[in-house]
């Protein structure tokens, strides 16, 4: 199906996310949407998908112009979009997340949407159990079910909004072999992102917006600097690395044990100094989560110790943590990180210890300006921060964090970042390491583990590796390690 939109112009208040844009995607290509961080890529895609409307212009599917006034209207167009966090049910089973939506009689049979189910996914190499909880899941397996359901509803055209966030490099293989077989039958992908890699390891053509304009198209074979200049004005450089010089410890696990329903984690032993960042690698649920939230007490230890600057916290609750300076950025910003209908300054007034009965609301707006003008956040102090686009509400999570800090535990730091960004955010973390706070990340992006940390956990199954010396290792390395190769030629006992 080709898709064209003409002259679509959408504004939120005084903010202008999309101007004039006029854009036509082939039917059977896979078309790419490159910008930075609320250059208005998303918001294009929600008026193309009925989340949201135009305030004018025109959108035509097949040369035909057609009135999308709702995400059900899209649909039965034949439009299908997969969000950066994906629209399902956590509670339920696969197979009831997977009927929903579909029109017609309410009680389809679970044994016949069940037959189809497996009969989609066998098309393209799947295994999603039907009966398993959606919460159970890894990100990537939750967007293959919400491909297959889209598909099922008749979507001819499908887009994904920043895919390839917290999804690891072999589930990232997985979904562009997807949508490479989707493009070769006929369906048109579009897809969303501010990786250069990604759009140009996948992609056919690339439309560039900047600041809400449409500045330049391209078709494969791509310049990367070229790439780089359209979306930003000037060329980006990722700068030295900074590696940590002191010896003093501030964090150390003892012989750490830690249990869940699915694996268990033993003997994990790590000391970190003061302005030492660690990084986490391995693939999506092979225990680098549970292990950060064991670090801040949100998930007990089955046995050992967690020390913090000399005192055992060892079974202590995340408050208790927090008090000794220990604090924890969660990867779901609007799930765990921040709280939908709270306004910027809102969410700076939580974050802040309060003084007396009332709030000094003219000190909270200044507070909250000074904030958003320190982390580059495209909005306002009276902004809703579910209105924010995903990198912006990563940048609001990491504006709350108090200050000084001992350590910081983050889960997918960049998350939804563009370049830009990245060296930004980290620019600023590594300013709290040299005021001596210790960091300990995850995140699926070798090359970020490999530019910003002084050492490597690598998790594979349950197992943890003794710590890497980071300028000692590469990502093919580190990429053989995550896969389970290399690990007695590495570790020798």
């Amino acid at each position: 199906m080709e898709v064209e939109l003409h002259n679509i112009y959408k504004t939120f208040g005084m903010v202008r996310a999309n101007i004039g844009i006029n854009l036509k995607v082939p039917a059977g290509s896979i078309q790419s949407i490159l910008g930075e961080n609320g250059a208005g890529k998303s918001t294009l895609m929600k008026v193309l998908s009925g989340f949201i409307q135009a305030d004018s212009g025109e959108i035509l599917l097949n040369h035909q112009p057609v009135i999308i006034q709702s995400p059900a209207d899209a649909i039965r167009h034949g439009i299908g979009m997969l969000h950066q966090d994906p629209l399902d049910f956590p509670p339920m089973k696969v197979i009831d997340d997977f009927i929903l939506g579909r029109s017609g009689s309410l009680f389809l049979p679970r044994k016949e949407a069940g037959k189809e189910f497996m009969a989609l996914q066998q098309k393209f190499n799947f295994s999603i159990d039907p009966e398993t909880y959606v919460d159970t899941m890894t990100v990537g397996e939750r967007q293959q079910l919400e491909i297959l359901r889209l598909l099922w509803l008749g979507a001819q055209v499908l887009i994904l909004d920043e895919p390839t966030t917290g999804i690891s490099a072999l589930q990232k293989e997985k979904l562009f072999e997807t949508l490479r077989l989707l493009a070769s039958q006929g369906m048109t992908v579009i897809f969303v992102s501010h990786k250069l890699e990604d759009v140009e390891n996948l992609c056919d053509r690339v439309a560039v917006l900047r600041r809400g304009e449409l500045v330049g198209e391209v078709l494969s074979p791509y310049d990367t600097t070229q790439l780089v200049e359209l979306m930003f004005g000037k060329i980006l450089t990722l700068g030295e690395r900074q590696s940590c010089n002191t010896e003093i410890p501030a964090f150390e696990l003892k012989d750490l044990e830690i249990e869940d329903y699915r694996m268990k984690i033993e003997g994990v032993n790590l000391k970190l100094c003061k302005g030492e960042v660690i990084g986490l690698a391995g693939m999506e649920g092979s225990g680098q989560g549970i292990l950060l939230r064991a670090c801040c007490g949100l998930v007990r230890p089955v046995a050992g110790k967690v020390m913090v600057d000399g005192h055992n916290l060892s079974g202590k609750s995340y408050h208790d943590y927090m008090e000794k300076g220990v604090a924890f950025l969660p990867a779901s910003r609007l799930e765990e990180g921040l709280v939908p209908g709270l306004t910027l300054a809102e969410h700076f007034i939580l974050a802040e210890s309060q003084q007396g009965i009332f709030i000094n609301w003219k000190r909270v707006y200044a507070q909250t300006e000074q904030r958003i003008s320190d982390f580059a956040i495209h909005g306002r102090p009276t902004s809703k921060v579910e209105t924010l686009s995903g990198g912006n509400q990563q940048r609001a999570i990491l504006a709350l964090l108090r200050n000084p800090l001992s350590v910081l535990l983050l889960e997918h730091p960049t998350r939804g970042l563009d370049i830009e960004s990245t060296i930004y955010i980290w620019d600023k973390l590594k300013e709290r390491c040299r005021q001596g706070a210790s960091i300990i990340f995850i995140s699926p992006d070798l090359d970020e583990i490999l530019q910003y940390s002084d050492h490597i956990l690598v998790f594979f199954s349950g197992r943890v590796s003794p710590p890497l010396d980071a300028n000692n290792t590469s990502v093919d390395h580190l990429g053989q390690l995550i896969g389970g190769k290399g690990w007695s030629d590495t570790f020798v006992a």
